[in-house]
């Protein structure tokens, strides 16, 4: 455990080489769980609790630490699994999404295995639509679930998603109308997020779930005579996802002289100085942390703009 705790913070060096690093734990039973490191600030056994009153019922309560205090959610509550008992020997995993921080109340942390997102797959289609995954892989013949962090975190909090007076205007929206915008991202509540945002401004959208398919569509565009810049206004792609991340989708793009020229907003919860420093490695043109319907409304319209000073359609 000691090994765990004491390297969660020094494993990011392998973002933007399609690979990355899951840290495994386990909920209120056998089921194996994982989480991107890259997410992840710290772990530690549970602290002291404060109950709040009237929260939403999987906050188990809040938490000081180093001089913070953060809320501490019962993570297989949040899935629809039973609460768990004997917090004062269970673990919390400190992340940080979306710019905020949390904890996640988990029964015990196991370790961290190196992978290669081409091993990491979308949830087999029988789970349903109503599954709180993103992902699942194996490791050591044993099957590991990589839960929708951002689902949970939106039907605890639902973020705002309408988009604010004045953000965007009746120029830019009808201009927007013949404007096309690809996005890939892996988490089913961010995709409908992104989507009805885009949609707000005026542009029509694709939707696809990961990084593979959406290199598969662009060169199925160029395949047919067409640059992809032509067809599409815009990518706005999400960076962790299975088969493949998005810091490779984007070096992909750039390393394909029919689809160099599109322009690639990396859209994402993580964060960090190093984070932005790959989105520059690899090429894309704006970097956004997620959800602000404000901010990336006003990218998009910025885009329609500039293609129609262009000339582009």
């Amino acid at each position: 455990m000691a090994g765990v705790l004491d390297t969660v913070n020094k494993r990011t060096q392998l973002v933007g080489q399609n690979r990355l690093e899951l840290l495994l734990f386990k909920l209120d039973g056998p089921q194996i769980y994982g989480i991107n490191v890259f997410k992840v600030r710290e772990v530690l056994p549970c602290p002291a609790l404060t109950s709040i009153p009237r929260s939403n019922a999987v906050v188990r309560g809040i938490a000081h630490i180093r001089g913070g205090t953060i809320s501490v959610m019962d993570l297989g509550l949040s899935i629809g699994k039973r609460a768990l008992s004997d917090i004062a020997n269970s673990f919390v995993i400190i992340t940080e999404y979306n710019t905020a921080t949390q904890g996640f109340l988990v029964r015990s942390v196991e370790r961290i295995v190196n992978m290669n997102w081409e091993a990491i797959h979308p949830p087999p289609k029988g789970a349903g639509r109503d599954n709180y995954l993103t992902a699942v892989t194996e490791v050591d013949g044993k099957l590991v679930e990589i839960i929708d962090v951002e689902k949970v975190l939106a039907e605890i909090s639902p973020p705002v998603e309408e988009i604010s007076a004045g953000v965007i205007d009746e120029a830019v929206t009808r201009a927007a109308v013949s404007k096309h915008v690809l996005i890939v991202d892996d988490s089913t509540i961010a995709r409908k997020q992104i989507k009805r945002c885009v949609e707000s401004v005026g542009a029509e959208t694709t939707v696809l779930n990961d990084g593979r398919q959406a290199l598969d569509y662009l060169k199925a565009i160029a395949e047919s005579g067409e640059r992809a810049s032509d067809k599409i206004m815009m990518m706005i792609s999400d960076i962790e996802m299975p088969e493949m991340d998005g810091y490779t989708l984007t070096a992909e793009v750039r390393a394909d002289s029919r689809l160099s020229d599109l322009f690639v907003l990396l859209h994402t919860s993580l964060s960090g100085v190093f984070n932005q420093a790959m989105v520059k490695k690899v090429g894309a043109n704006e970097f956004l942390p997620k959800f602000n319907p404000d901010l990336l409304a006003a990218l998009v319209a910025q885009r329609v703009r500039e293609v129609d000073g262009e000339g582009k359609a």
